[in-house]
């Protein structure tokens, strides 16, 4: 891998794990000067079929807010721009659901584009289908590229992708980047698959 990778991270709002990979992986991109590329998909989407799927209704919230960050995407153009208007509406969304324990849609997403410098009407791409196309090609591709039976978050590093890492909380400062280093080690090597434990804690946002 070259010292400057190329760093996907697919997420879907409502993913209170997501979110805090999310962070880690943004203070890690910072201090080692590289670009997240975010790209929204959607667990609604990844669940259809799913006849006991007890988080419907939060599946059902997370793809109102993708449908809108991807209308804000493609408001703000192809390329860089659109990368960077997704980043910063996710992180207006996401501060108000998870640590900020909100699940008022509409003003969330309201609340989100002004901070952003949003126009406000984007809010209706949450009830309409525009985005839900790209969302659902979003969606098909971070499973085939991570591979069968994975959710959020799926990050792909110079184009080997997998699912997580999940924490709680987020690690910062040194123990961030040297989490990173091994996950980016393990990406590096042909076919390295899986590595897991069971989950013992829930969401700590702080």
């Amino acid at each position: 891998m070259g010292n400057t990778p190329r760093v996907e991270f697919y997420f879907d709002p409502i993913c209170p794990w997501c979110w805090m990979t999310s962070r880690w992986a943004q203070e890690v991109s910072e201090a080692r000067g590289f670009d997240v590329v975010w790209r929204p998909i959607s667990l609604k989407i990844i669940n259809e079929g799913n006849s006991d799927n007890s988080h419907a209704d939060h599946h059902a919230a997370g793809h109102r807010f993708g449908r809108v960050v991807e209308a804000a995407r493609v408001a703000a153009g192809e390329g860089a721009e659109g990368d960077v208007v997704v980043g910063k509406l996710y992180t207006e969304i996401g501060t108000r659901v998870h640590p900020g324990g909100r699940m008022d849609v509409e003003a969330i997403l309201a609340e989100a584009l002004t901070a952003v410098g949003l126009d406000a009407d984007l809010a209706s791409a949450a009830d309409g289908d525009t985005s839900d196309e790209q969302l659902r090609a979003n969606t098909t591709h971070a499973l085939d590229i991570a591979g069968p039976d994975v959710g959020v978050p799926i990050i792909s590093i110079d184009g080997v992708a997998f699912f997580g890492p999940v924490v709680s909380p987020a690690p910062t400062g040194d123990m961030a980047l040297k989490l990173w280093d091994g996950i980016a080690a393990a990406a590096s090597v042909p076919g390295f698959y899986e590595l897991k434990r069971g989950r013992t804690v829930g969401p700590q946002f702080g």
